[in-house]
């Protein structure tokens, strides 16, 4: 199995039947190789730099019924809220001043968020903070409304595309969603010169190695400049309740592979991964990941983006969360940026 991983290392690229192999092998040899030569390759392209995302989640309201999300619409116990256009800047504000220069609009897909309610928060944003890089994260938007935030002063999307296979897709989410749609929302945000983020669920329900195989070939078609994976995490008031969630191992291993298939891509080390294992994030950092995502909204509504149940940094300030983080980031040998880190070309 090293042999496999050494060819990735030098080619970037397998076959199906190598990736598969690779995916599901329990070979500690090639894990640890994979792991090393995923951390040089992070090191060869970005240093020892960790890039910080300030996260404010916006919005809890979602009109959307994805079967594993803890905010889906059919959650009549989940607790909703929707930040103020005055708490959105608080945030910014105090982002700021611990040193973030991005900041990350997430939510549900919240009709009450209009554009024209995005582009004057997001104009504002730059207009303040004009060394900063302003990330949107609000699901799936018109072509006309990603032109608008755009033209406002948004830099980046995340809108992972949770599973790349029509079989699967079609399993985790209701009727009226639409892979199609979804993919044709990521490729009208890099027409629109977006920097764009992509990414998976790993080890969701029904997910086999050949989905899997599929979501790495659909990045390499969509070639975004950020990838976001971290294990599935059941929340016990969805469908999925029952459901086993994703390991620790699988992750790290892909992990590795998407560093070395995507050797300048931004990879996060997710709150999910810290979820699972009290390390995780730490050993996603030592895995090829280069970007974290502390929490910048208001401790009262935190526990409220309840996507998944045991949700770690629910109940600490902006400034505990950063110096958590650091800390981490620190014992795992690396350091933090204080810059926009964009994707390097």
């Amino acid at each position: 199995m090293t042999d496999i991983v050494e060819k990735l290392r030098n080619t970037s690229d397998l076959s199906d039947e190598e990736l598969a192999a690779l995916i599901e092998t329990d070979d500690r040899d090639a894990a640890e190789l994979l792991r090393r030569y995923a951390d040089e390759t992070r090191q060869k392209n970005y240093g020892k730099k960790v890039f910080l995302r300030g996260l404010i989640e916006v919005s809890s309201y979602c009109k959307n019924d994805c079967l594993y999300c803890g905010i889906r619409r059919s959650n009549k116990d989940a607790d909703r809220y929707r930040l103020s256009r005055e708490e959105i800047m608080s945030c910014c504000e105090n982002g700021y001043g611990l040193g973030f220069r991005t900041f990350v609009m997430q939510g549900g897909e919240d009709g009450s968020f209009t554009d024209d309610l995005m582009c004057s928060v997001i104009s504002e944003i730059k207009e303040k903070y004009p060394d900063c890089a302003v990330t949107l994260s609000l699901g799936e938007r018109s072509f006309e409304s990603y032109r608008r935030m755009k033209e406002a002063g948004a830099d980046r999307y995340l809108l992972r595309h949770e599973a790349a296979s029509q079989e699967l897709y079609s399993k985790l989410h209701p009727k009226e969603m639409s892979l199609q749609n979804r993919k044709d929302c990521l490729f009208a945000l890099k027409e629109l010169g977006y920097q764009v983020g992509a990414g998976f669920m790993v080890g969701a329900p029904y997910q086999s190695t050949k989905h899997i195989v599929a979501d790495l070939r659909f990045l390499q078609e969509l070639q975004p400049q950020m990838i976001g994976i971290g294990p599935f995490v059941p929340h016990h008031n969805t469908p999925f309740a029952e459901e086993k969630g994703g390991t620790l191992e699988l992750t790290l291993r892909l992990l590795g592979i998407l560093r070395l298939m995507f050797p300048k891509v931004l990879l996060p080390a997710t709150t999910a991964l810290g979820t699972i294992a009290p390390n995780g994030r730490e050993l996603g950092l030592q895995t090829g990941c280069n970007v974290v995502m502390p929490n910048l909204s208001p401790v009262k509504v935190r526990k409220k983006y309840d996507l998944y149940d045991n949700k770690i940094c629910t109940g600490e300030e902006a400034a505990e969360c950063r110096g958590c983080l650091q800390r981490r980031i620190e014992s795992a040998g690396y350091e933090i940026a204080s810059e926009r880190g964009d994707c390097i070309d």
